[in-house]
């Protein structure tokens, strides 16, 4: 058997980590020694002193959803009296807020609304993209897309189709969870399966749409089910090469129905770091500092991660679980410079964007 240090040794100059090393090193390497090895690979990756950021906005259209999720605070069941549905002028409206302070990147996402046709999607992205040129429309989540596919008796790709013509250009990586059927039973029972989930994952990429990948950690996964995640999305990035990036980020439980305790910032480290080592085909890790804060998001800048994520003007979904974290573009450059490192604005493909002026300039 390797010894651990030898396992960070490979993993940190690119080597891959089969699943039972991910686990062993997940369970039992030192966790400064994890993030070394986590740095030492992204610095590899990255060598130039820069963290990307990118200005984006979460646009929550709905939040009436069949899927019925116990660890989500936002839905509301079909018909709920707090159920509610923005037309296309409120999207508009928050587009346009977003679009004047700078963003480049557009996150329309909600619950499964039976209500909503495929063609009201097709309808506000036309728009999105005639009135807002400058922004890219990364939008929707698997689940919204399998459930436009059921109520049109389509198949997923040709919803993807449909929607890749009307604007939407990328997929963002929610609704992954842990990609582990034992899991899924028990927090999101209604929601598309494993299979399904990497599946349409898949068709984007085959269509040239470009996706992140997610994992929600800590609700009631075990530390090999975390590394399943990973390998899994390991396994489709190697046939495809489809995913820009990896966000991980922890489950908060304050307001949910599947309660328990919120991970630890030593665990949030370990997460980041073994993730930068075992998933070797991913050129981007990003910090997630919504959940965890600010100054937790610096310090994962040398555990493995080279990107910030973004400023994320609006978002509902994670503050009705209970995260209350908040930053403006200057808070994000600050965070960055302060770790020794240079803000750089990117877009939604990872493009460097010089031509945008940083707050703290």
């Amino acid at each position: 058997m390797s010894s651990l240090a030898s396992l960070l040794d490979r993993a940190a100059r690119g080597g891959r980590l089969s699943f039972d090393e991910g686990v062993r090193i997940y369970r039992e390497a030192d966790l400064h020694e994890l993030g070394m090895a986590a740095h030492a690979r992204r610095i590899t990756l990255h060598p130039a002193d820069t963290v990307t950021y990118v200005i984006d906005t979460t646009i929550d259209y709905t939040n009436v959803c069949n899927v019925h999720c116990t660890f989500c605070a936002f839905f509301r069941p079909e018909h709920h009296k707090e159920g509610r549905t923005l037309d296309h002028d409120q999207v508009i409206a928050r587009v346009k807020k977003a679009a004047d302070l700078g963003a480049t990147q557009i996150m329309i996402q909600g619950g499964v609304n039976p209500d909503l046709r495929l063609t009201w999607f097709e309808e506000l992205f036309d728009r999105v993209r005639h009135e807002f040129p400058n922004v890219d429309i990364h939008s929707l989540s698997v689940s919204e897309v399998t459930g436009l596919a059921k109520i049109e008796n389509l198949t997923p790709r040709q919803v993807l189709e449909r929607l890749k013509a009307a604007g939407l250009k990328s997929l963002p990586g929610a609704g992954a969870e842990i990609l582990v059927e034992r899991v899924r039973k028990r927090i999101s029972a209604r929601k598309v399966t494993p299979a399904e989930w990497l599946d349409v994952m898949r068709q984007a990429h085959h269509l040239g749409m470009p996706t992140t990948a997610t994992m929600m950690y800590g609700s009631i996964e075990t530390d090999e089910e975390r590394i399943e995640h990973m390998h899994v999305l390991r396994e489709l990035q190697d046939q495809t090469g489809g995913f820009t990036a990896f966000i991980p980020w922890f489950y908060v439980p304050f307001k949910t129905p599947l309660r328990g305790k919120e991970a630890t910032a030593l665990e949030y480290l370990r997460v980041l770091a073994v993730s930068r080592l075992y998933l070797d085909n991913f050129a981007h890790l990003q910090a997630s500092w919504l959940t965890p804060g600010l100054k937790m998001g610096q310090l994962a800048l040398f555990y493995g991660c080279d990107d910030m994520g973004g400023v994320i003007i609006e978002d509902r979904v994670v503050r009705d679980a209970g995260a209350n974290n908040d930053a403006t573009r200057r808070d994000l450059e600050n965070v960055i410079i302060g770790a020794g490192f240079k803000p750089v604005i990117r877009d939604t493909y990872w493009n460097l964007r010089p031509d945008m002026a940083l707050a703290t300039a």
